[in-house]
């Protein structure tokens, strides 16, 4: 990606949580071609990309390693729709809290919490920007995101220490666990159906869009204490992103059915598969997710970080199915 394109300027220190990841991975990498000294953490070390492993939840595992660091990108999460509230509130909200604390402590100047649209439910009719409300609606994901994103502007507002976050669309390209390798998987298998008759809206952004949005709104002071939506600017039809996919593979056209028959197939699943000891994202949460309304606006970041997609969905699945079928995925 070329830094003139992207209108990125990056020096310094930053540390990356969730390092190891599909995002933080994306983001080490290019904060690395700008320029930067790049650590981070994740449940397992990586010495040559300065990745240290640790338990977010236990601070005395990594609290050193944001010694000396500028901008703090905090990407680790439990990315569930099933996770208990327990666990998902531990890490995305107790653990966010304390690392805010650490990182003030250690003199981190910028702090960017990764959020997700999620925040916003998925009963919207039109297009959402970062003005509507959030309703906590008994989703542990959706209700943790809200939490976690009220820490963080708090901790900005009390002037510790300047802080932004950003809510991603549906992140998809290269290794992308939900969007990519499970669709692909499921398709192949006869296994997928998409809900609301195909008709729900994704709002998909491409791995490398998602990297520089989420630069832009850490590194310009006018990011500082805002909230920002990233995604690609485009709200396909789930049957439209996904068709892609059965393209892929060569399969026939999708199934689908309508929304409230799919959400009891989902939570019977669900129940089936975790009685019998099982993990599964069925459920609920992932058919609303797949069942939206609306999209959601990026006028924001464009008007404030000039943020622009530059990946379209048609290049951005080419690269995709290029990567997949080196994986072996296809």
């Amino acid at each position: 990606m070329d830094p003139a394109v992207t209108n990125v300027e990056l020096s310094g220190k930053v540390f990356i949580t969730g390092a190891n990841g599909f995002i933080g991975r994306a983001l080490a990498t290019r904060c690395r071609e700008l320029g930067a000294e790049v650590s981070g953490l994740d449940f397992q070390a990586d010495e040559e990309w300065g990745v240290v492993a640790g338990d977010l939840t236990k601070p005395e595992q990594w609290k050193q390693a944001l010694e000396g660091v500028d901008i703090v990108i905090h990407a680790a999460a439990i990315v569930s729709n099933t996770a208990s509230m327990d666990l998902a509130w531990g890490i995305n909200v107790k653990a966010t809290a304390a690392l805010l604390q650490h990182c003030v402590d250690a003199g981190v100047t910028r702090f960017l919490q990764l959020s997700s649209v999620a925040a916003y439910g998925f009963s919207a009719t039109q297009e959402i920007d970062e003005t509507q409300p959030l309703r906590p609606m008994g989703n542990t994901y959706v209700d943790t995101k809200i939490a976690s994103e009220h820490i963080v502007l708090a901790c900005h507002g009390s002037g510790a220490m300047d802080c932004t976050v950003v809510r991603p669309g549906d992140v998809y390209g290269p290794a992308s666990r939900p969007w990519v390798i499970l669709p692909l998987e499921m398709i192949k298998s006869g296994k997928f159906m998409l809900p609301a008759h195909g008709n729900g809206l994704f709002s998909p952004v491409y791995v490398d869009d998602i990297v520089n949005g989420i630069l832009l709104a850490a590194t310009r002071p006018e990011g500082a204490g805002q909230i920002f939506n990233i995604s690609g600017g485009i709200t396909p039809t789930c049957a439209e992103f996904f068709g892609y996919h059965a393209r892929m593979v060569e399969a026939k056209p999708l199934k689908s059915m309508g929304t409230r028959p799919a959400r009891l197939l989902a939570e019977i699943a669900r129940v089936v598969i975790t009685t019998f000891g099982g993990t599964t994202e069925l459920g609920g949460g992932t058919i609303d997710m797949l069942s939206r309304k609306a999209g959601y606006s990026i006028a924001k970041a464009d008007r404030l970080l000039g943020y622009r997609p530059q990946v379209d969905l048609e290049e951005g699945m080419r690269r995709t199915q290029e990567w997949a079928n080196e994986a072996g995925l296809l």
